[in-house]
């Protein structure tokens, strides 16, 4: 088996790249969607060295059986270290049981950071009676735009929810630039519920109601800010956990 160890290691690991990125959604928990034509050429290379390897070791057989009977004879049965076949663990459960999205832990990791733009004018929303925005987008023109964006307006923004302190909760999703290593947090605070009715911890909703101002803009009284909840709808985890900048 020593012979084909590299070879069912380059496959496991190609095989994992390619479930996650060619068969299925699940790379979009671990980085942005435009990287998934590396994902699936990276993988499949890998699974052709593992072809590679492992005609190479069936073709080197015979050879190596009788120069394997050679040092048994001159040095007893003497096999080289099997602690390495322990670097198939990390493949073999990617490729079985891929890590699940960040979530509330990873959010809550964070301490409150206040986006770099600064207070100033932001652009017109667009004309809808319900409009849909991020999570990211809310928070920022509820934090920092002079015109007020958001007042009178009826929203909707679907993310996770996390706990705080004193039974309040919010709506959360994670920002990433690139990929799940430089995620960061935007949250919203939920009112208009009470405290028995909120949801579970990592439970994905999709709420809707109007903005509450908070605070002096620009500052970390604003922050986070307030939705005034009409509905609050469970849902599924979307294919694409993330926000990007």
């Amino acid at each position: 088996m020593r012979r084909y160890g590299s070879a069912v290691l380059l496959l496991l690991t190609g095989g994992a790249v390619l479930r996650i990125s060619l068969f299925s959604d699940l790379y979009l928990r671990y980085v942005q969607a435009a990287l998934r034509p590396y994902l699936v050429i990276s993988g499949s290379l890998l699974m052709l060295l593992g072809v590679v390897a492992a005609v190479r070791g069936m073709s080197h057989r015979e050879h190596e059986e009788e120069h394997e009977e050679e040092e048994a004879e001159d040095h007893g049965h003497s096999h080289g270290p099997r602690i390495a076949w322990l670097l198939t663990l990390p493949a073999l459960a990617l490729l079985l049981f891929p890590p699940p999205a960040l979530g509330s832990y990873s959010a809550g990791r964070e301490q409150a950071q206040l986006a770099a733009q600064g207070v100033g004018a932001f652009p017109a929303l667009p004309a809808a009676k319900v409009l849909d925005i991020s999570v990211a987008q809310y928070s920022s023109r509820a934090i920092y735009d002079t015109r007020h964006s958001l007042k009178g307006r009826t929203v909707r923004m679907t993310g996770f929810v996390t706990h705080g302190s004193n039974g309040t909760w919010y709506v959360t999703r994670l920002v990433v630039t690139c990929c799940a290593a430089d995620a960061t947090t935007s949250k919203v605070e939920i009112r208009g519920t009470e405290s028995d009715d909120a949801p579970q911890t990592d439970t994905w909703v999709t709420v809707t109601g109007t903005w509450l101002p908070k605070g002096k803009l620009g500052t970390d009284g604003a922050w986070p800010p307030l939705l005034d909840a009409t509905t609050v709808t469970q849902v599924k985890q979307p294919a694409d956990p993330y926000e990007k900048r």
